[in-house]
């Protein structure tokens, strides 16, 4: 038993360490959603540390997603018929992100290769997950292209080429503007360095998005007693039309 726990410490010795490691910072790692919330600005920012001196080459790239909570989506399809607009055709969509973002320090199709963009699914389209369609339905991609046309026109899916800065091959910086639009979770924030299109080293975290206050509660209420926040809603229309009905009375007279 020793003689194999020490020939397990000589070999965890011989490995080499890895040559460059991220090290980040987040201007803030949580964000509360209230009822005056216009969206939040995430500044990130981090160091690369090294244990040996920079390698000759091509220069160190930095590639930065942040992705909020993947739910299913259904895209349909409109067409004019008859005169009006009606849905005809429409896929369900496994897995897209709610919110989506990737910065990068330069030409995206130069700092990341095909490969580890599909290894890692870093671009918008790699980390939206459809897996089929309907055998009647022959254009399946057009849908998912048009679920990232809509979002992108909303700001909820983002592509920031060359907005991070990077210093000296050693630190780097972004910032990352949320919208007003946002679902409540974990919004998981990725950071890649690579080479020559190749990734060397990454790093992720986690923003926590909630709402709170009276948003907070108003919110669980209605998960969680559906009917009372029912009878709730019910009873302050009829107060507020109340309200308003005896306001304009007493303007009358």
């Amino acid at each position: 038993m020793l003689a194999r726990l020490l020939a397990l410490l000589t070999l965890c010795a011989a490995l080499p360490a890895q040559a460059e490691e991220v090290v980040l910072g987040l201007s803030r790692d949580e964000v509360a959603i209230t009822a005056s919330f216009d969206g939040s600005e995430i500044l990130i920012f981090g160091a690369v540390r090294r244990e040996t001196p920079i390698p000759d080459g091509p220069p160190l790239e930095v590639v930065i997603t942040v992705s909020g909570p993947s739910l299913p989506v259904t895209v349909r399809r409109k067409e004019h018929r008859y005169g009006i607009w009606i849905n005809t055709d429409s896929v369900e969509v496994d897995r897209a992100p709610s919110y989506y973002a990737v910065a990068t320090s330069g030409p995206l199709r130069e700092v990341l290769s095909n490969i580890e963009d599909l290894r890692y699914r870093i671009t918008v389209p790699r980390a939206i997950r459809s897996v089929g369609a309907p055998m009647t339905i022959q254009d399946s991609a057009n849908f998912t292209r048009a679920l990232i046309r809509i979002r992108g026109n909303a700001g909820l899916y983002q592509v920031l080429e060359g907005n991070v800065a990077v210093d000296q091959q050693t630190l780097f910086r972004t910032s990352i503007q949320l919208p007003s639009a946002l679902n409540e979770g974990g919004y998981i924030t990725r950071i890649f360095l690579t080479r020559e299109g190749k990734v060397v080293s990454q790093y992720q975290t986690t923003i926590d998005v909630r709402k709170v206050g009276l948003e907070r509660w108003l919110h669980a209420l209605s998960r969680n007693q559906p009917m009372l926040y029912g009878l709730m809603s019910i009873a302050i229309a009829i107060a507020a039309g109340w309200g308003a009905s005896a306001a304009f009375a007493l303007l009358r007279r």
